[in-house]
């Protein structure tokens, strides 16, 4: 299946986005709206930080595994990802680049390494659910990035 990619421009540096990425418990404030009952282990921080969630979208929930593989500060996080018992694995990464005009660019590219058949045979409908998801969580990053760093000059 095609990768689905979503991206937004935020006014925070790449190091306060990575700083802010890097911490696998801040993933819950903006994923929440689809992704619930957060359970973490491994270190809070970098590769091999880990959580198990709870995943809702089109009408299915499972369980993901998702857990930090590569961590490249201030530029890149790579999460692996395992759900509906072993049969979907994917990578989450994160890619910060600077703005030119301050800021950073945030993207976030879901490619799938397996999918399960009902995923391959609903690609179309499956990857317009991701991107709809996703461009909902860049959107809710991008808010909780403001009241990270509200909080910080606090």
């Amino acid at each position: 299946m095609k990768s689905v990619t979503v991206s937004i421009d935020v006014p925070q540096t790449p190091e306060q986005v990575y700083g802010f990425l890097d911490v696998m418990a801040h993933h819950e404030r903006f994923t929440d709206h689809y992704l619930t009952g957060w359970r973490f282990s491994g270190p809070a921080r970098g590769v091999g930080s880990c959580a198990t969630v709870t995943a809702a979208l089109g009408g299915m929930k499972t369980e993901v595994t998702i857990k930090v593989v590569e961590a490249e500060a201030p530029r890149r996080i790579v999460e692996h990802n395992v759900s509906a018992a072993g049969r979907r694995l994917a990578h989450g990464t994160y890619a910060m680049e600077p703005l030119r005009t301050g800021g950073t660019h945030i993207s976030f590219t879901y490619t799938w390494v397996r999918a399960p058949l009902a995923d391959r045979l609903l690609a179309p409908v499956v990857r317009t659910t991701m991107r709809h998801a996703n461009r909902t969580v860049m959107r809710r990053l991008a808010t909780e990035l403001a009241r990270h760093a509200s909080a910080a000059d606090s």
